[in-house]
Parts: structure tokens; sequence; C-alpha cells
């Protein structure tokens, strides 16, 4: 248990780091949130279909691990949220996301341009299936593809 807590420790210099933070209290609709600013920004619509969006999306050194590869996390993010863009209706409630299958097929590193492209598969009642594939722009290379079920609260036709 000693070992563990150890490991979980912050050290005083990660203490500093996260002390310097200025997180501004989020205005709904006025600001993004600290969430949007840090893991969202960067990402530039470049096509919307009726099933179909493409973004581009700059590798920020933010959003890498250790080795300087786009985390694990950051692509399961994007997965959710460009996942959640394709069903999005201005006016209705939020999306809920309900499965995620994430397959890591390469890397991608900081400054490295991805196309980020999410696709309607189908929709059963209120529960909707993605599918949103990150590439590399300049290599065509796959980095990841992701599955993504989501349940939207329709409005009713009464």
């Amino acid at each position: 248990m000693e070992k563990a807590k150890e490991m979980l420790e912050v050290s005083k210099d990660e203490s500093q780091i996260v002390s310097k933070l200025a997180v501004h209290p989020h205005r709904p609709n006025l600001d993004f949130s600290f969430y949007e600013d840090f893991t969202l920004r960067g990402i530039r619509v470049d096509r919307v279909e009726s099933q179909l969006v493409v973004c581009s999306f700059k590798v920020p050194p933010r959003l890498t691990d250790r080795n300087g590869n786009l985390g694990s996390g950051a692509i399961a993010n994007l997965v959710d949220e460009i996942g959640a863009v394709v069903i999005y209706r201005e006016g209705l409630p939020m999306n809920v996301s309900v499965t995620m299958s994430i397959s890591y097929v390469s890397t991608a590193k900081v400054d490295d341009e991805l196309e980020v492209t999410s696709k309607l598969l189908g929709r059963k009642g209120s529960i909707f299936g993605t599918i949103v594939v990150l590439k590399n722009k300049a290599t065509g290379e796959t980095i990841a593809e992701g599955r993504h079920s989501l349940f939207s609260k329709h409005a009713s036709k009464i």
C-alpha cells in the first residue's frame, strides 16, 4: 500500500505547474470551458455533409504523452467529441455516449496534421452509431479508428 501511495504522490514541481493553471468560471454558451479550450482548441471543420463531418487537427504538445505521441486519451476524446458532432442538432439535449471501441493503429507526433472524419453509420430509435477515423494528412496512414454509439433524446412530434 505504501508503494502505491508513493506512486500517486505529486512532486513539488508537478504541484507548482498545476497551481499556475488559470481556471476561470465557465459561462455556458458564452465561453469555452477549461476542458473545451484545452482539448478541442485548434480543430478546424473542413467539410460538413448530411451524415459526414471532416475536420483537420494539428497535434499540439499539450495532448502528447511522454514519448511525444498523441496520447491515447486525447484520441479517445476526439472519437467522443467528433463522433457526437455528426448527430448534434441545435436546440436538442446533449448526446450521451453509450459505448466506444477504439483501435489504435499507429502514432502521431507533435505538429503532425491529422484529418478526423466522422460518419453516421445508422440509427435505431434513440441510439446512433458513428465511426471516427484519424489519419495523418501527409502520409495517409491511419492513426486510429473508433466506433461510437450515442443516445440522443429527440423532441416529441406531438
